[in-house]
């Protein structure tokens, strides 16, 4: 049975899986490529079982952000969009990252947003304010542990608006926005408006995968204010808790101290680490270290994953493996606590032979 973050996962048959994507905006940097090696890591450790690990991994292409980058470079936002989809795509498919499953865009879950915000306010969980529809959102600092001025300071690094004056309470959110003069909007029971960032994902998360997930993966910093909403909106209209019986907020990868952000431009990108370097190289540098750990990357780094790929290279050509069934047993054992790829690797170097194998298969480093 796979743990994470110390807890038991036990699955039958089938585990859903939903991974927070990108922005399509900027190419990817360091800091997204480890959620999403992280997250293809737990869905090979998953079927190594035998579990059928069903993932579902979203594109946010109804975003302030992305609006403005595409204007900024005068174009179109959903063809600026696409342009940063492949370029995003390629970097994975180099990081030897599966294709998820499912990968439903904000774009085309307006209206599922639309139905989330009608539910909400029916139930109560949400109000109407001058077209836009507002979710009492207590209960995501109350699920968070934080207070009003850490969840103020935490949005604002996302450019969320912390006590809106509109709002009946400053921890509320919008379901559903009234459009603003000039910007891309639907058409609604409110009037014209867009999605807000939670609903996108609790309503493709929702359609796609049902009322509950198993995993829910993404970066430590979603952790507030997007996921407590996210969770917050489902299980109000659902009333099925918890929305995700586990998560992974995968640790940050910072440089020279600050975490990579594409709004500072603190940033390594993955296209420019792999002019230089084998992928498995840098995916193992991704892996190589407790998942909900931050850590600084230097480039010198580079050189010892290589170096550590190649002795596991070495082992693997052995024959048999020191150990036998114990020594493959052992890299599994340490694969599903906690997906502890150091220990399993440490296990794989020294033993050899089909435990070596066994680890660069699961993890696919070959």
């Amino acid at each position: 049975m796979l743990h994470v973050g110390g807890s038991p996962l036990p699955v039958v048959g089938r585990a859903r899986m939903y991974v927070c994507g990108i922005t399509p905006y900027d190419t990817t940097h360091l800091g997204h490529a480890a959620t999403f090696v992280w997250a293809d890591v737990a869905a090979r450790v998953l079927r190594h079982l035998g579990v059928d690990a069903e993932v579902c991994r979203n594109v946010t292409d109804v975003d302030d952000v992305l609006d403005a980058a595409a204007a900024e470079r005068g174009a179109e936002p959903d063809s600026f969009a696409a342009v940063q989809q492949f370029r995003f795509d390629r970097d994975m498919t180099a990081l030897g990252v599966r294709s998820p499953a499912h990968e439903p865009r904000a774009h085309t879950h307006v209206g599922q947003v639309v139905t989330l915000a009608a539910a909400l306010l029916e139930s109560g969980a949400a109000y109407l304010r001058g077209g836009t529809v507002w979710f009492r959102g207590q209960g995501a600092l109350t699920r968070s542990g934080i207070g009003e001025a850490a969840a103020a300071a935490l949005a604002a690094e996302f450019g969320q608006e912390f006590g809106h004056p509109d709002a009946e309470h400053p921890a509320d959110v919008p379901v559903w926005r009234a459009a603003r003069l000039g910007e891309a909007a639907w058409p609604s029971p409110w009037g014209e408006g867009r999605p807000g960032w939670h609903a996108e994902c609790a309503a493709m998360a929702l359609t796609t995968l049902g009322p509950a997930l198993d995993l829910h993966v993404g970066g430590e910093d979603l952790r507030f204010p997007h996921h407590a909403y996210e969770a917050e909106m489902a299980e109000a209209l659902t009333g099925v808790r918890p929305f995700a019986r586990a998560w992974m907020h995968v640790g940050a990868v910072r440089l020279d101290g600050a975490r990579m952000a594409k709004s500072t431009g603190n940033l390594v990108l993955v296209s420019d680490v792999l002019a230089k370097h084998p992928a498995a190289v840098l995916r193992l540098l991704l892996v190589d270290r407790p998942w909900a750990r931050a850590w600084d990357f230097r480039p010198a780094d580079l050189d010892a994953a290589a170096a550590r790929l190649d002795r596991l290279y070495a082992a693997g050509a052995r024959g048999g493996a020191v150990g036998g069934s114990a020594a493959t047993g052992a890299v599994t054992a340490a694969l599903l606590t906690d997906l502890d790829v150091p220990a399993a690797l440490d296990v794989a170097g020294e033993a050899g032979g089909d435990a070596a194998r066994l680890a660069l298969s699961v993890l696919n480093l070959g």
